[in-house]
């Protein structure tokens, strides 16, 4: 008794840690990257026009200008690029589904055959195809995801793709200008905040990561305060030539 209950405990445990992340949805990856985007490019943006040794409102106009055009732009990127990459698996299960119903024998014995490289035994391969293969769905759901890696259930949603980019775009986009819409004039404040932006992004993405928080935040930080110094000696270089 005391055995039973000893190993439905560790049974408890296995299942209570073994989980995983979430590594395949559609709206992750667009919204990381549209923060960084949105973070990084405005601020690099703003301050290579700060260093040309403009005025105020040209700086926050240029900050506004910006925020918008790159939200968009990233929305309408994301939403075509996920919108085809999903056609393109929809076209490619649509020729899986029509060899299942025209070849159905055929398709049953290159599931089979998968399944004895893997190391099955023939007959039980050729069992499981078999059972598997009454479900039409079912065998177009289990050859997708043998022969083209997909799951047909779990495609990436354009539109979730689009909100998402647009989202986090613009609210990273938004940090470097804020202080100038709160009164600032001086480009130190807006500084200031995107680096902790910065710091405080890579460290959120290093809760979906092995890395450690302060390693992924201060690598984040140091890409966008490089892109920053940069992009303003380039302004202070260009606004010296045209000036």
């Amino acid at each position: 008794m005391a055995l039973i209950e000893t190993e439905a405990t560790l049974h408890e445990a296995h299942r209570d840690n073994h989980t995983h992340r979430d590594v395949n949805g559609g709206w992750l990856r667009p919204a990381v990257f549209g923060a960084m985007d949105g973070l990084v490019s405005n601020l690099a943006l703003m301050t290579g026009v700060a260093g040309g040794n403009v005025a105020h409102q040209t700086i926050v106009i240029t900050g506004l200008a910006g925020l918008a055009a790159g939200a968009f732009s990233m929305a309408a990127g994301e939403y075509t690029s996920v919108a085809s990459q999903r056609e393109l698996v929809e076209a490619e299960l649509a020729v899986e589904r029509r060899e299942l119903r025209k070849h159905p024998m055929d398709e049953e014995r290159e599931l089979a055959a998968l399944y004895e490289g893997r190391g099955v035994e023939p007959e039980l391969a050729r069992e499981v195809a078999r059972q598997l293969s009454r479900d039409p769905e079912q065998a177009l759901e289990i050859h997708a995801r043998e022969e083209l890696g997909i799951d047909p259930g779990d495609l990436p949603s354009p539109t979730v793709a689009a909100v998402s980019s647009f989202g986090s775009f613009a609210l990273g986009a938004l940090l470097p200008v804020l202080p100038f819409l709160l009164g600032a004039t001086a480009l130190w404040p807006a500084l200031l905040l995107a680096m902790f932006g910065l710091f405080g992004c890579g460290a959120v993405v290093a809760k979906v990561t092995a890395r450690s928080w302060w390693f992924s935040g201060l690598r984040q930080l140091a890409l966008g305060g490089a892109a920053a110094g940069v992009t303003y000696a380039l302004g202070g270089v260009f606004g010296t030539a045209v000036g």
